[in-house]
């Protein structure tokens, strides 16, 4: 049943920001120090003909959406036209108008997959294709942009909008539930599984990378020199951190064993409460994980304590390496991440045993909200975990794990690589750009829409490379 409510995107530009890293991150094999951000400004309209505008921001973070053989080059140009053939698209591809849930999963269901192929069957013939993960990160920016725009038009906070007032179908139009669970998505909205209200202040994990330094012996002199801490220590003593992910190699579980031992150590050392480990889909063999538990709970029975749990270990393609990850799953909660592309991939993840469920952004905001209904309606663990998220991007990036009630707080390093990036945004927002007593402050964030408040923000942006209306 149609909504006056409803809307449908009518116009957008598409920018493009360029941002360098102050000091190299590590995805598993690869070294970035660099990221293009995508940033979309969109205009909607509702059946009434009042319009609204909205923001979505997203890195298109080459590496983690696209490991493979091809350079960093060709994959970044890639990336950045899909990103522009999807807001193109998106205008033009006649959805029908409503609610943004409802015109995100339209999109994504029929349009996204079709203009995936086309593109890389015209584009990338002879060549490696375009991932799917990558295509949801180059639809996410205006897919939050919509969202965004939404709350604004209504003059309500997006997160309000979650609800039968506004929705014309409930989530089972959307989700299918386990047979025999018990799960019945009938008459039930995303507003339910959403924490209200919202926390202002939340924990926030700190990214320990394999090139960071931890110790003096690991300082190479290449450092810079800019005012911000370079040692993990010094991360911990400023910020207040109490929560560390460490990034892990999966090929060399020496190596993996001695990383966890030595920042275990030191947090144990700085009053750190919490670790989890991250082997970025590097893993093959359940054992490999299993041995390096085993023998932290042998030998470091206090570090395991405080591993509160893994991440993604194995490759992403859940249905091309379908491993029962049971024997981890046994021993710490083991999230999905890479491999949670949708409500059901999680499902397919969930009957191989994995117990968790690490939302991003990233992968659309429409993705987020139904694999967050999914998930928590069936007994799953959530986090929302970092794309190391500067600028606007970090503000959508919060709300969702304010809202979301993850296992701890929310991964959050965009402060640790490109601080600098975002200081328009934190002259706003302060709390946001710097963590304070192991948390990040969301007091800021509030109005309709997301709360980005853009029209404090003095941010200057380049010229579009993209314009397109209805």
């Amino acid at each position: 049943m149609a909504k006056d409510t409803d809307i449908r995107p009518v116009a957008a530009s598409l920018y493009l920001v360029r941002i360098e890293n102050r000091v190299p991150l590590k995805f598993g094999p690869e070294i970035t120090t660099e990221v293009t951000c995508a940033r979309v400004c969109v205009t909607i309209e509702d059946r009434k003909g009042r319009r609204a505008e909205g923001w979505g921001e997203t890195p298109l973070s080459v590496a983690w959406v696209w490991p493979g053989s091809l350079s960093y080059s060709e994959r970044h140009e890639a990336l950045r036209a899909f990103t522009g053939e999807v807001v193109g698209e998106w205008i033009r591809a006649g959805i029908e108008p409503g609610h943004p849930l409802e015109v995100g999963h339209e999109f994504l269901e029929r349009v996204l997959p079709r203009l995936l192929r086309d593109f890389n069957r015209r584009e990338r013939s002879g060549s490696e294709p375009v991932p799917w993960l990558a295509a949801l990160v180059c639809a996410s920016a205006l897919d939050l942009a919509i969202h965004d725009a939404y709350g604004i038009l209504h003059d309500v906070p997006t997160y309000e909008t979650y609800t039968d007032r506004f929705l014309n179908r409930d989530l089972s139009h959307f989700l299918e539930p386990v047979a025999g669970s018990g799960v019945d998505f009938r008459g039930r909205y995303p507003d339910e599984f959403l924490v209200h209200p919202r926390p202002d202040r939340i924990p926030a994990w700190h990214l320990v990378g394999g090139k960071d330094p931890v110790t003096d012996a690991e300082l190479t002199g290449d450092e810079p020199d800019d005012g911000y801490p370079v040692l993990l220590r010094d991360w911990i003593r400023r910020d207040g951190l109490k929560c560390l992910k460490v990034k892990l190699r999966g090929d060399d579980a020496a190596w993996d064993f001695d990383r966890l031992v030595a920042v275990g150590e030191m947090a144990i050392e700085e009053g750190v409460a919490w670790l989890s480990a991250d082997f970025n889909c590097t893993v093959r063999d359940p054992e490999y994980v299993v041995a390096i538990l085993d023998r932290l709970l042998r030998e470091r029975p206090r570090i395991y304590a405080m591993t509160l749990y893994v991440e993604q270990p194995f490759p992403y393609d859940l249905e091309a390496a379908r491993i029962d990850v049971r024997p981890v799953a046994a021993r710490k909660p083991l999230f999905l991440d890479e491999s949670a592309h949708d409500w059901r991939m999680i499902r397919l993840g969930r009957e191989l045993g994995w117990s968790g469920v690490a939302l991003k952004t990233c992968k659309t905001q429409t993705g987020a909200i139904l694999s967050l209904c999914w998930a928590r309606a069936h007994g799953m663990t959530l986090m929302v975990q970092d794309l190391t998220n500067p600028m606007l991007a970090q503000v959508s990036h919060a709300q969702l794990a304010a809202h979301a009630g993850t296992i701890m707080g929310v991964e959050t390093n965009g402060m640790q690589f490109y601080p600098e990036a975002s200081r328009p945004e934190a002259a706003v927002h302060p709390g946001l750009y710097r963590r304070r007593g192991g948390e990040i402050d969301l007091s800021t964030v509030h109005g309709p829409g997301f709360g980005y408040r853009v029209g404090e923000i003095e941010r200057m942006l380049p010229e579009p490379v993209l314009r397109v209306a209805r």
